[in-house]
């Protein structure tokens, strides 16, 4: 109960909230208010609620609402981070005597400081290409141990605990704690991922941690941190927030979560997926090696029937023996028909052939002794030309072997002579 100091009068709590909520709706009426959106949720209503505060940083906060008609009219996502105008009206929420303001329109009014820089950041990190698709690996197919950072007292990691017990059982969980949110939070992230990528007995990491607003969520976008996300030598799930939460951290990880329990069922295929690919394989398998049996057992009968009777093998072999016998026979004989007739042709056409051949060879002696004739030094004699020597029989040729005063003989057609050098001239050489 409420007493005025003013009167006797008594109000009860929902009176003097009723009282206050008609003078400020008096005093107010409408109003449009500028800020920043914080903590956006949609519940299944289709009623919004939200904070609005400065831009600057100031500690002033205002519980708003958005209800589902005004809602239905918006035409953007709303979101944390972001810059907007609202009109509507101030009012008390009696059930719970809080301030509210209850919007009737929202509409954007530029981004806010804080989502300004995480676009500054993402541009600069991008231009590093750490966001690149190229550089992002497979995870493995059968990881044995995958390790999880965030926060011990996390519901993130009660979420993946929950969720690879039930999917993957045979998975090893490897807890790396660190601070998921504050000041701090940044070196201790990036320091449980130097240590996790230490451990050789990992073969994927999960970081993850629950939603919240883009404040709560900022450790995620630390540039050391993504730096770190991006160099991990392990594969890394990133599994920050809900689904509409987007960290730099979740462009830089190998594989991006919408969750927490989502990063865990990525990273690890079903248990039972597994074991029905088992059975269906071993089915498979199972009927190949059924099919192989029967065709040799069809192939071991056939060699059974050709074995149960050799005797047909041997009658078989002894008609071919006869029949190659028959027909090696047939070929003597007509060999032997065919091979007097032959050598009597021969003996018909060898006289000829002889008389051809003695011919042709005359022929060419004929021609030979005609070329050899043509070549005889007497019919060059017979020309003019004279066979000179030194009176020994060595022919003189160069006039270098002739000196005035010496005797050489001349031979010509019809005998020979001896004459006397007088003089020896020589002719210059014509031009090569």
């Amino acid at each position: 109960m409420f007493v005025s100091t003013r009167s006797s009068a008594t109000l009860s709590v929902s009176a003097l909230l009723q009282q206050l909520s008609a003078q400020l709706a008096g005093r107010f009426g409408d109003v449009s208010v500028e800020g920043e959106i914080a903590g956006f949720t949609r519940a299944a209503s289709g009623h919004c609620y939200f904070s609005l505060k400065d831009a600057d940083g100031q500690s002033a906060l205002l519980r708003s609402a958005l209800f589902r008609r005004s809602a239905a009219q918006l035409r953007f996502a709303p979101q944390d981070g972001q810059r907007v105008r609202c009109r509507g009206r101030i009012a008390l929420y009696e059930p719970r005597g809080e301030l509210q303001f209850v919007a009737e329109t929202l509409e954007p009014a530029g981004q806010g400081a804080l989502y300004e820089q995480f676009l500054r950041l993402k541009a600069q990190l991008q231009a590093e290409g750490l966001f690149d698709a190229a550089r992002k690996r497979p995870l493995p197919d059968f990881p044995r141990r995958v390790g999880v950072i965030t926060s011990l007292g996390a519901a993130a990691l009660r979420d993946v605990a929950a969720a690879l017990a039930r999917r993957a059982p045979q998975v090893e969980l490897i807890v790396v704690p660190s601070l998921v949110q504050g000041l701090e939070a940044p070196a201790q992230l990036c320091a449980a991922l130097a240590l996790a990528n230490a451990r050789h007995e990992l073969d994927a990491l999960l970081l993850v941690r629950g939603g919240g607003s883009l404040e709560d969520l900022w450790a995620f976008n630390d540039p050391a941190l993504v730096r770190a996300v991006a160099g991990s030598r392990l594969p890394l799930v990133c599994g920050v927030g809900h689904e509409s939460d987007v960290t730099l951290c979740d462009l830089a990880a190998d594989l991006r979560a919408p969750t927490p329990t989502a990063a865990a069922e990525l990273v690890a295929p079903a248990r039972e997926d597994l074991l029905q690919q088992l059975a269906h394989q071993q089915q498979r398998l199972r009927e190949r090696l059924a099919r192989r049996l029967d065709q040799m057992g069809q192939r071991l009968d056939r060699a059974a029937l050709k074995l149960a009777r050799p005797s047909q093998l041997v009658e078989r072999e002894r008609r071919r023996l006869l029949l190659q016998r028959e027909r090696l026979q047939h070929a003597l004989q007509n060999r032997l028909q065919l091979e007097p007739l032959r050598l009597a042709r021969l003996a018909e056409r060898l006289p000829q052939r002889v008389h051809e051949q003695l011919g042709q060879h005359r022929e060419r002696l004929t021609r030979l002794q005609s070329q050899l004739g043509l070549l005889a030094p007497e019919r060059v004699l017979a020309r003019g030309f004279a066979w000179l020597d030194d009176g020994q029989g060595q022919a003189l040729t160069h006039v270098a072997q002739l000196r005035a005063g010496r005797q050489v003989r001349a031979r010509l057609q019809d005998g020979s002579a001896l004459l006397d050098v007088a003089a020896v001239q020589q002719d210059p050489l014509p031009p090569v």
